[in-house]
């Protein structure tokens, strides 16, 4: 029974991810980036938001977002921190698959509306980022990849 358990409460966490699916090509383009890159910050202007609740995903994770990502970074980590940053006249989320495969999301953490993850000893490989809208809908945002805090 446990084990029936155990495997239903995968499938479930996995289908949930599923809808996320950083295979796809991302919406706004992709780009590598070295530790100590210029110009620094490195910005994207993006429509944030979509169709699929990101609620469903691990974490505290919020936010409509797209199946695909929106901004894909391939980082070769240094010594910097590594921070992604969410710019908009509406209330923007961040919801990022590390190259670790884990999945860590923001709200507010950048103020007033805008979303932050911070990176404190990034590791090298691919970032795929999702940059949410808050109540639902799409609205104009921009990305700020930086090593800046």
């Amino acid at each position: 029974m446990k084990t029936l358990f155990a495997a239903v409460a995968m499938a479930c966490i996995a289908g949930a991810a599923a809808a996320q699916d950083a295979s796809l090509t991302a919406n706004f383009g992709e780009v590598r980036l070295r530790a100590g890159f210029t110009p620094d910050p490195y910005t994207v202007s993006i429509t944030a938001g979509g169709s699929i609740d990101g609620s469903r995903l691990p974490g505290s994770c919020t936010g409509s977002i797209s199946s695909a990502p929106d901004f894909e970074l391939t980082y070769t980590a240094g010594s910097f921190p590594l921070i992604f940053r969410t710019l908009s006249s509406e209330d923007t989320t961040l919801i990022i698959n590390g190259p670790d495969g884990q999945w860590y999301c923001d709200d507010d953490s950048y103020g007033d509306g805008d979303a932050m993850v911070r990176f404190n000893h990034p590791q090298s490989g691919t970032y795929d980022v999702w940059v949410g809208k808050f109540s639902g809908g799409t609205a104009s945002a921009r990305l700020q990849i930086t090593e800046t805090p």
